[in-house]
């Protein structure tokens, strides 16, 4: 159940990039993000910059209301992992090198004196969609962002469920073929390699290799570059009727249902969604998604779960920072 919250109470969503920080003023009963700022990101300098890359954006997002500070009741940041949850610590983060063991959350609070949560964005996705979106009403969410590469979150009643170190729901590394492609993360058939935006465009490249695309439109759309094509070049080609396209995507369709199919065997949710450019890209496939799923997975009442696409997208980042100082609108 969801508690009844002022009318006046918002929240600031931090979303921090390895080239920009974007910050949204967030009702914290409804999720609607009312007011937006955007900056580039200081990521390689030193860490005062970082830091201040971020507190420019507040100020900028706070000036035209600076009264409306008073109704702010706390501020959520999706930052660069790896990063602890529990302290918001930043640990390690490639995009963002001027961070090393900073201690982004305590720096934040001190400087606007608010509570101040940190997390990954796709953890913060799923809890903004389960406090606001598509999972609203769900007891346990699986959620899944899919885009350049796979990241996961998964709520249990309410809660980020983070694990024991804070490093748990690394759904896109679940290794699904052993013999698979190596994985940026260093292992190998990961569904993140197989199946996100890069692995389309490579299934695609492979498809057309060697005069078999005949008169394919994601080769026209790449200017007759197989090495041009694009992952959106393919859905654009599936919109247009492509026979190829289509085959492509349903491939993708096919390791998406393994993967989800062990998903939901070891987790048995209340609803799967999907967001990213990639889910938006495999959105006319949904059905077909879910009724593949018997076929990987134990459970017979798969079929039953609820598949679905994401509310927020390219505003992901700052209705999940948003959500990180909102938990508490969920009772378990």
């Amino acid at each position: 159940m969801v508690e009844a919250a002022s009318t006046e109470s918002f929240v600031i969503g931090v979303d921090i990039g390895g080239t920009k920080v974007a910050a949204g003023l967030v009702h914290r009963a409804t999720g609607e993000i009312t007011r937006q700022a955007r900056l580039p990101m200081s990521a390689s300098g030193d860490a005062a910059a970082g830091l201040a890359a971020v507190t420019s954006t507040i100020d900028l997002l706070i000036k035209p209301a600076p009264s409306a500070l008073g109704a702010i009741t706390g501020i959520g940041i999706c930052a660069p992992g790896p990063l602890d949850p529990y302290t918001g610590v930043v640990l390690n983060p490639p995009n963002v090198p001027c961070w090393r063991n900073f201690p982004l959350a305590d720096e934040i609070s001190r400087i606007y004196n608010l509570p101040v949560k940190v997390g990954n964005d796709a953890n913060a996705a799923a809890l903004a969609e389960t406090l606001w979106g598509a999972g609203r009403g769900y007891g346990i969410v699986f959620y899944a962002t899919i885009g350049t590469g796979i990241g996961t979150g998964i709520v249990f009643d309410g809660r980020i469920y983070h694990g024991r170190t804070g490093a748990a729901a690394e759904g896109g590394h679940m290794t699904i073929d052993y013999r698979g492609v190596l994985c940026a993360c260093g292992k190998r058939g990961c569904i993140e390699a197989l199946a996100a935006g890069p692995a389309i465009a490579r299934r695609a490249r492979a498809r057309l290799e060697g005069g078999n695309g005949g008169g394919s439109a994601i080769l026209k759309l790449a200017g007759g570059n197989i090495e041009a094509i694009t992952s959106e070049m393919v859905g654009e080609a599936f919109a247009a009727g492509d026979a190829a396209a289509r085959e492509v995507l349903e491939q993708t369709v096919e390791i998406l249902a393994i993967w989800l199919g062990n998903i939901v065997d070891l987790l048995d949710p209340e609803v799967i969604i999907l967001g990213g450019g990639g889910a938006a890209l495999l959105k006319p496939f949904f059905t077909m998604l879910r009724d593949r799923l018997p076929g990987y997975c134990l459970n017979p009442r798969s079929r039953e779960i609820p598949l679905v696409a994401a509310c927020y997208g390219v505003d992901a980042g700052i209705a999940g920072g948003a959500a990180l100082c909102s938990e508490s609108l969920v009772m378990t």
